[in-house]
């Protein structure tokens, strides 16, 4: 792989969703998220990692060092497995918690050291481990030291501009589920909950020192991360998320490892305001806003660069 990323990074995702649902909530019946005390709409950072490793598993087809640790259908042991028998341990996903821990302290005790052999195994050949790291525990909790790898990108949770008010639509369709419906029924019901037009920020942030230290995250691996990031909606469409898209991605780079500012104050550099401010009427598309960021105010050693 390649040599690590050496500067650190803070980035501003801006996406938006038009008559659509672009994170249910499971305890609300599929609803989409808000904030019950602001009304703003909520994006889980899961949901958005999710669609980053779709895209990626997408386009790199499982390609070396690129594969997809976190992904469905596939049991986390299988590709646990596959880092423990590089170690020379056979068979981990097979074995007791007990007895697989009997085999890595002999391992030890031979001098192999089964925690890093593990834990570069994993990084080198799976880009979501590489970059947002991940528990590895579920076979043999507390007897490794790579249980959990520390990703050098975190996402926090995205939120709308502004308050949102989420729609409940009954739906019909012509066709009835049963023979018995058969009968009596033209037509069942249903029920779709939409936002009609929502603008969401989520803010995120690239640490080159636990690059270094830890999962090797390179310069390839950051511009396929900031095209994953751009692209993350188009081939993830549905009928709840059949518009969405990432209209601007904000990328603050800083000239160092450990960085020259404070995240907050890059963050602030960047408003999302209404061309209208006197219109009280709801959003309904991105033209309604005006982006900016205030290079003036930026510290020495940051540059900015903004693309979508």
């Amino acid at each position: 792989m390649s040599e690590p990323i050496k500067n650190r990074y803070e980035f501003v995702i801006l996406f938006d969703v038009e008559n659509g649902n672009p994170n249910g909530d499971p305890d609300a019946g599929n609803m989409p998220r808000v904030d019950p005390e602001t009304g703003l709409g909520i994006v889980t950072d899961v949901c958005l990692k999710r669609k980053i490793r779709n895209y990626v598993e997408t386009v790199k087809e499982d390609a070396p060092g690129y594969r997809i640790y976190v992904k469905d259908g596939v049991p986390l042991n299988r590709s646990d497995n596959e880092g423990f028998l590089k170690a020379g341990i056979e068979g981990a996903a097979n074995l007791k918690n007990d007895e697989l821990k009997k085999k890595i302290k002999a391992q030890k005790e031979q001098g192999t050291d089964v925690d890093r052999i593990v834990r570069d195994f994993m990084c080198s050949n799976f880009f979501d481990i590489r970059t947002f790291g991940a528990v590895m525990t579920t076979m043999v909790k507390g007897a490794l030291n790579c249980g959990q790898v520390r990703g050098p990108v975190q996402m926090g949770f995205a939120r709308s501009v502004e308050p949102v008010v989420p729609q409940d639509v009954t739906i019909t369709r012509v066709a009835i589920t049963t023979e018995a419906d058969a009968e009596g029924k033209d037509t069942e019901m249903g029920r779709k909950y939409i936002i009609p037009y929502g603008l969401y920020r989520c803010e995120g942030y690239v640490s080159a020192n636990l690059a270094r230290k830890t999962t090797g995250f390179s310069q390839e691996d950051l511009e396929l991360l900031w095209q994953a990031i751009l692209n993350m909606f188009e081939n993830d469409r549905s009928a709840a998320r059949g518009k969405m898209a990432v209209r601007e991605l904000i990328v603050f780079k800083h000239d160092s490892e450990l960085g020259c500012a404070p995240a907050w104050k890059l963050f602030d550099a960047v408003k999302v305001i209404r061309k209208n401010p006197q219109d009280v009427s709801p959003a309904r598309a991105y033209s309604d806003y005006a982006v900016s960021v205030d290079e003036a105010v930026l510290p020495d050693g940051i540059t900015c660069t903004r693309m979508g």
